[in-house]
């Protein structure tokens, strides 16, 4: 049988409204009543009508959150944040992953307006206008993570100064010649500004860097396997160090070394960005940057909420990080 909250009121033998006000936790209602009605909502197994309650508020109490892949750590750090800042208002998230398919992102957004969600965070991998300029009509609370756009609200990474520090550091370490593992430019903060970062940082030091030391691959480790064999392969002259733009890519690059029996860091520094939990137990431990994934998902959180209840919320947001120095330098 439906249990409903008429049946709940009457079995306590008080109103709709407070048993209501105990399910919501709003109003006044006597400690003694609101045990006795907690009771029988336990005794039955009374569930709320989500979608009548969505029908009276105008909202769902749920957040769609696209995400690249569910494959990394970043995003989930990411869903963690957000899942435990927004449970603390009554929102659930529903997931979307588009596997690095862009055009699944449009699709995405399109199904969760749809579904009448009360806002999307898009963690994205890239800014093309044409994605932008969807944003930008979709009319909807919106938060992005993870990439910077004018008239998008968003949460940011420093990718630019992350790159700049991380070059400097093997730069103080006493290496000249650093080599650059990368991703796609069609990804703003990981493939353009990180390698911008790169480039001026040696710039602004005399260093010139070959260009068969530049290498692009994508998020996976294999792929930084890869680029590394072409940069031993195909260089004129081998670098001392490497900075890959992610964890995943630099493990990659230490495998193909370390399978070659190059030494890590005497013939060869690594630097990767992300601070993934494997990063402090390979060997030897990777020096990498902490871009506190979790606070950018509390960040984000916040932003959407504040614009759904139409409070004053800023349009972006910078995140700081944190240089972790271990033996891979």
């Amino acid at each position: 049988m439906l249990i409903t909250i008429k049946d709940i009121a009457e079995m306590a033998n008080v109103s709709r409204t407070t048993v209501s006000r105990v399910i919501n936790n709003s109003g006044y209602v006597s400690e003694e009543v609101r045990k006795r009605v907690e009771k029988i909502i336990e005794e039955t197994g009374y569930m709320p009508n989500v979608n009548a309650k969505s029908l009276r508020t105008k909202q769902s109490k749920v957040i769609g959150v696209i995400l690249p892949t569910i494959q990394t750590e970043t995003p989930s750090r990411v869903v963690t944040g957000l899942s435990r800042e927004l449970s603390k208002h009554g929102y659930q998230i529903l997931l979307a992953n588009t596997d690095h398919d862009v055009k699944k992102e449009y699709e995405y957004l399109d199904l969760l307006k749809v579904r009448q969600v009360d806002g999307i965070v898009l963690i994205a991998t890239n800014t093309e206008p044409k994605l932008i300029e969807k944003l930008k009509q979709m009319d909807i609370p919106l938060v992005m993570i993870g990439q910077e756009a004018e008239d998008i609200v968003h949460v940011a990474y420093d990718d630019y100064h992350v790159a700049r520090d991380l070059t400097r550091l093997l730069i103080e370490k006493g290496h000249q010649k650093i080599g650059f593992i990368g991703v796609t430019e069609t990804d703003r903060a990981v493939g353009y500004l990180r390698k911008k970062g790169f480039l001026d940082e040696m710039k602004a030091n005399g260093l010139a860097v070959e260009r068969n030391w530049i290498q692009q691959g994508i998020f996976d480790i294999d792929s930084g396997r890869d680029a590394m064999e072409k940069i031993i392969t195909y260089s004129r002259e081998r670098p001392t160090a490497i900075l890959a733009v992610t964890d995943r890519l630099a493990i990659g690059a230490m495998s193909y070394l370390k399978n070659n029996n190059y030494r890590i860091p005497e013939d060869m520094a690594l630097v990767g960005i992300g601070a993934s939990e494997i990063s402090r137990y390979i060997d030897p431990p990777l020096t990498t940057v902490d871009y506190q994934n979790e606070k950018a998902g509390e960040e984000a959180a916040k932003l959407i909420l504040n614009q759904i209840n139409s409070k004053p919320f800023k349009k972006k947001i910078v995140l700081d990080y944190r240089l972790i120095v271990r033996d891979s330098v």
